[in-house]
């Protein structure tokens, strides 16, 4: 797993911060990645849902998820449309650190899903 951090400098205009951190953070997701961007406003799974999901894509051979996390200003529109999925963990607002390791944890979960491990119990 690669992370890649994206800083936009704070003494911008919220709008063309937005939009040049949304450039910034497709940029950094590598050629023909499935795009998973992480918004409030996002369709929520459950965890098998999510798992089934990351299995039909390896099935069909993708090989790499990006996975975006935007900003304190939210994400910008055109990261939004360029999205293969725009995923919610609710319609509460989270810390960024304490998305990553949602996520993290959620990825794992899938992957014990998908191998028949014990690790989720529902």
């Amino acid at each position: 797993m690669d992370l890649k951090e994206i800083e936009i400098k704070k003494d911008l205009a919220v709008d063309v911060r937005r939009a040049r951190e949304g450039e910034a953070l497709v940029a950094a997701v590598p050629q023909g990645a499935r795009i998973v961007a992480l918004d409030e406003r996002g369709r929520s799974e459950a965890s098998e849902a999510f798992a089934a999901r990351l299995g039909r894509w390896r099935d069909d051979g993708v090989r790499t998820v990006g996975f975006i996390i935007g900003g304190a200003d939210g994400l910008d529109e055109s990261v939004r449309k360029k999205a293969d999925l725009v995923m919610s963990f609710g319609a509460l607002t989270w810390p960024h650190m304490l998305v990553r390791a949602m996520l993290a944890e959620q990825i794992y979960r899938a992957q014990s899903i998908l191998a028949g491990h014990p690790y989720h119990r529902a």
